[in-house]
């Protein structure tokens, strides 16, 4: 896998598809605008924001996948009811010192769109190197396991297709007879998977939920705005989007994160002023791509262990 994932990048210039800049911009044409025009992508008056602060170099130092060797990992596959009949492979990752049939507790990773169950770790994300060093460093082990969604938003869809379920009734499951602790689990999703995170944070409630790390979650605020797919329609959307919801999450220990540079931030950082305490991460460069996920990851799984009971 490389590190331009060209579906999650597509999926943050959707929130600017309607622009009058234009993905083919040029600097030569920004020099033009000049600085009313950025004014104007970053104030909301024009869409472009993704790609304008690409051009300018904006999205910081990019993040490296760490260097401290990975522990042990337990694949499978399972068939999947809830996702009527589809084949959902999964990996389970743990530190280094453990290993499969371990007690620990568990990070569930939700993909973003374009994603399986591989994307969460290897040339990818990397955080089963992540997980190795977060150990390394002191925190408490615990695995984390990541299985395949579809592109389906994590949400029931008018087919019955049903990839929440999955994890909360199947997946989990699984977890629990691999003997993971499962009792409080973390959920952590990039993208469509961080729109994932905080739904499913709000279906299980802080009983069941240790945590939460959205990650450039794919949010809209009307289903107009919303990447073709993502919702059956408005009633769907209306149904399961995050805002106006935020109260499902009481009591969850949050963290949201999410480059300055993403298409999605406008929208993303409307959601965390509604939400009261405030979450942890914040808005830092960088845009919707493996760069800024990479550079954030040490961070997010420090929060995720030290929340486990």
């Amino acid at each position: 896998m490389d590190d331009a994932p060209a579906p999650e990048e597509a999926r943050s210039r959707s929130v600017a598809r309607r622009t009058v800049l234009g993905a083919g911009i040029g600097v030569a044409t920004l020099a033009v605008l000049g600085a009313g025009a950025t004014f104007a992508v970053e104030e909301r008056i024009l869409p472009g924001r993704s790609k304008l602060h690409q051009l300018l170099g904006l999205n910081g130092e990019p993040g490296r996948i760490s260097s401290t060797a990975p522990g042990p990992t337990a694949t499978g596959s399972f068939v999947s009811t809830a996702r009527l009949g589809a084949t959902c492979g999964w990996t389970v990752s743990y530190p280094p010192g453990s290993k499969p049939g371990d007690a620990l507790p568990v990070l569930v990773a939700l993909h973003g769109y374009g994603g399986d169950h591989r994307s969460a770790f290897g040339t990818g994300l990397g955080l089963d190197r992540f997980l190795a060093q977060s150990v390394q460093n002191g925190s408490r082990p615990f695995a984390v396991a990541s299985v395949d969604g579809g592109n389906t938003y994590w949400h029931r869809r008018e087919t019955g297709e049903n990839a929440g379920a999955m994890v909360t009734d199947e997946f989990l499951t699984l977890l629990t007879q691999a003997g993971l602790d499962t009792s409080k689990v973390g959920l952590f999703g990039w993208s469509m998977g961080g729109y994932g995170a905080l739904h499913l944070g709000g279906v299980l409630g802080d009983s069941r939920v240790a945590s939460i790390v959205a990650e450039s979650p794919a949010i809209w605020h009307t289903a107009a705005e919303a990447a073709h797919g993502a919702f059956d329609g408005a009633t769907d959307f209306a149904a399961n989007t995050p805002f106006g919801r935020e109260a499902a999450l009481t009591g969850i220990p949050l963290r949201v994160d999410c480059g300055t540079g993403d298409g999605f931030c406008p929208n993303v950082q409307d959601y965390v002023a509604g939400l009261h305490p405030r979450p942890a991460g914040g808005f830092t460069p960088g845009g919707h791509n493996l760069d800024f996920w990479r550079r954030e990851a040490p961070a997010q799984l420090a929060f995720a262990a030290a929340r486990f009971a």
